[in-house]
């Protein structure tokens, strides 16, 4: 039961880096690949059909991690608290800065929200690429803000990607400028969890008893659920975005 829940474990979270950090890539590169009102909302529109089910797979990885590894959890919580903060208001900020971009009419504020979704997206690669490589450097916080930036600078590269497969001719040239191509990237991204899990000592950190079990079955049958969700909207969506639809 132990290896099955550190499995799905990898799964959740590689899926929400692939997914989401898509999604992150793109905010954090809009000023870039936007260059006015309608191409900004654009470059929006590519992945607001997708950003809210990208975000469950993090919920269900946070949830695998508080049920089935609480030791994990109280480490990451406690020696990486304020990234943990940063985490928080960025996906805040960012979420925020995308919901509420189309409610007002006015140049000012569409300003301000795009402004609110580039620093957001920034500080959510930023704050997770100290995370991981915490973990991966075992030296907690100060090592893991050394290799937070280069970890970051996947999470560009991978949104140009995905921009270059969603975006109009035009704008996906713009991306194309950026060697990333969407497959070779999600590749990377999902194996950073992977990376990082092959430095936690994971029998010290899993729960024991019912707890594990529990926790693992309720996720195995949340899994296929999420899969199916989760295609049934790219399915809905593919292709590339034509009109500056948003929300």
């Amino acid at each position: 039961m132990d290896s099955l829940a550190v499995v799905l474990l990898a799964v959740f979270s590689g899926g929400y880096l692939v997914l989401a950090g898509a999604d992150v890539g793109v905010g954090m590169l809009l000023p870039w690949l936007g260059r006015g009102e309608r191409e900004r909302r654009l470059v929006i529109a590519s992945f607001a059909p997708f950003f809210l089910g990208n975000e469950v797979w993090l919920v269900a990885a946070a949830g695998l991690v508080g049920g089935g590894f609480p030791g994990l959890e109280h480490e990451l919580l406690e020696g990486l608290y304020p990234l943990v903060v940063v985490l928080l208001i960025g996906w805040v900020v960012r979420d925020m800065g995308l919901w509420l971009r189309g409610r007002v009419d006015a140049v000012a504020w569409r300003g301000g929200c795009d402004a609110a979704v580039v620093a957001g997206s920034w500080a959510l690669a930023l704050a997770w690429g100290s995370v991981l490589g915490s973990v991966v450097a075992g030296g907690g916080l100060n090592a893991g803000s050394v290799v937070g930036l280069p970890l970051a600078v996947l999470f560009a590269w991978h949104g140009a990607g995905f921009a270059r497969w969603r975006l109009p001719a035009g704008l996906a040239e713009r991306a194309g400028r950026i060697p990333s191509r969407y497959g070779l990237s999600a590749l990377v991204m999902a194996g950073v969890p992977v990376v990082a899990g092959s430095q936690v000592r994971w029998s010290e950190v899993v729960a024991d008893g019912a707890g594990l079990t529990m926790t693992a079955v309720g996720t195995v049958v949340v899994l296929p659920l999420l899969l199916a969700s989760q295609a049934l909207v790219w399915w809905t969506f593919r292709g590339r975005v034509e009109s500056p639809s948003y929300l």
